[in-house]
């Protein structure tokens, strides 16, 4: 007999084969069949009502207010859950930049911040980190030679909103700009003061003008430094240039050595000029102070000579012939009686005993005993001229 046919266990009901009988069918020994799907729904509800304060009651009424409640319940965890993601924090360093449904909308500041998710999208930048770009190439001077130039450009994010809306790829345009301010300064100016003492003006000149291409472009970039590592000749060519600018450092030093000889030797023959007309000032102050005091002295022996002319005037002999013989080691004895003049070497005699003196006492004076045989010595002297001078008369 099919499963669907009437009659079976007499009571007119169709019975499914796959499921039991709840009220004892199936006699052929209980459940076998695939659980029931409404029935675990229905179970489901029924803990979810029970959880949430709840009870299910019977017949169709009470399946749909359960059904309601679990998509309210369902609901409400999806509104958190969307909420909760929401939640996001900007560091110290950072600023947020807020775009609502792909239209800017604001600028947060660093803090705990919350926006709808899904319809805010948040772009956090960095403005604190300094950011490097490397740039090397080769550039053509102005006097139309080739120098190699290896550059390192510093810069900051100052303006977050200008940095992710208005260039679509800022490090990109800062690498363009960048070429372009150096070829253009490179290109007006020479190459030997790009290999010696122009890298700093060469630094300073291509920042400014990529400063100005920056806020052209309005990027948001500022540029902080920029440092030129190295320019030099390319490589084929480098031990010739390395030559000539040793040759260029040999001058320099040359003419720094000059220079300071120079500066050496100018201010002292200037002092040495100085000090030579001071002198001759002196000189002449000394000179004439000396003629006054010599006019006023011979007044003043004037004034003396003329109310004594005897006196003064054998004063003014003695004083002369004093002058003149205090000087002058010999000594000259008028011998009373006679006509010639007798000649005493007393330097001779005093050489004598000097020589003496510093061999034996080394380098001190005279004592007395020296002196008593010196003036023995003298008198000897003097009588044996003496008596010679007489016998030469009597004769």
């Amino acid at each position: 007999m099919a499963w669907n046919e009437p009659g079976g266990n007499g009571d007119g009901n169709n019975h499914d084969p796959w499921s039991g009988d709840k009220r004892g069918g199936n006699r052929g020994g209980g459940d076998q069949g695939p659980p029931d799907l409404d029935e675990a729904l229905r179970k489901l509800q029924d803990r979810l009502n029970g959880i949430f304060g709840k009870t299910g009651g019977g017949g169709g009424g009470g399946g749909g207010t359960s059904g309601s409640g679990f998509v309210w319940v369902l609901l409400a965890v999806v509104v958190i859950g969307w909420a909760a993601m929401g939640f996001y924090t900007v560091d110290q360093q950072e600023r947020g930049v807020v775009l609502r449904l792909g239209k800017y909308y604001e600028t947060v500041n660093p803090g705990l911040q919350w926006n709808p998710p899904l319809i805010d999208e948040v772009t956090k930048v960095n403005t604190t980190r300094v950011r490097t770009h490397d740039h090397r190439a080769l550039m053509l001077t102005e006097d139309e030679n080739i120098v190699d130039i290896d550059m390192t450009v510093q810069y900051l994010v100052t303006d977050p909103k200008a940095y992710r809306l208005n260039v679509r790829d800022p490090e990109n345009s800062l690498a363009h700009a960048a070429e372009s301010a150096l070829r253009q300064v490179v290109g007006s100016s020479e190459m030997h003061s790009l290999l010696t003492e122009g890298r700093e003006a060469l630094a300073i000149a291509v920042q400014q003008r990529l400063q100005n291409y920056m806020q052209t472009y309005s990027t948001g970039l500022n540029i902080s430094k920029i440092n030129v590592k190295n320019a030099q000749a390319p490589t084929q060519v480098q031990d010739a240039f390395d030559d000539v600018i040793k040759a260029r450092e040999d001058e320099q030093r040359v003419k720094n050595e000059a220079e300071a000889y120079a500066n050496g030797i100018v201010p002292e023959a200037r002092g040495e000029a100085q000090r030579m007309l001071e002198e001759a000032n002196a000189y002449r102050e000394e000179v004439t102070a000396r003629a006054e005091g010599e006019t006023k002295r011979f007044l003043a022996l004037l004034g003396e000579y003329q109310k004594a002319p005897e006196v003064t005037r054998e004063r003014l002999y003695l004083d002369t012939m004093q002058s003149v013989f205090e000087k002058n080691p010999k000594v000259l004895v008028d011998v009373q009686g006679g006509n010639n003049m007798m000649y005493l070497p007393l330097d001779k005699l005093m050489q004598n005993s000097t020589e003496r003196r510093e061999a034996a006492r080394g380098g001190q004076r005279l004592d007395e005993q020296s002196m008593r045989d010196l003036t023995d010595r003298v008198v000897d002297e003097l009588r044996q001229r003496q008596s010679t001078t007489t016998r030469r008369e009597g004769r």
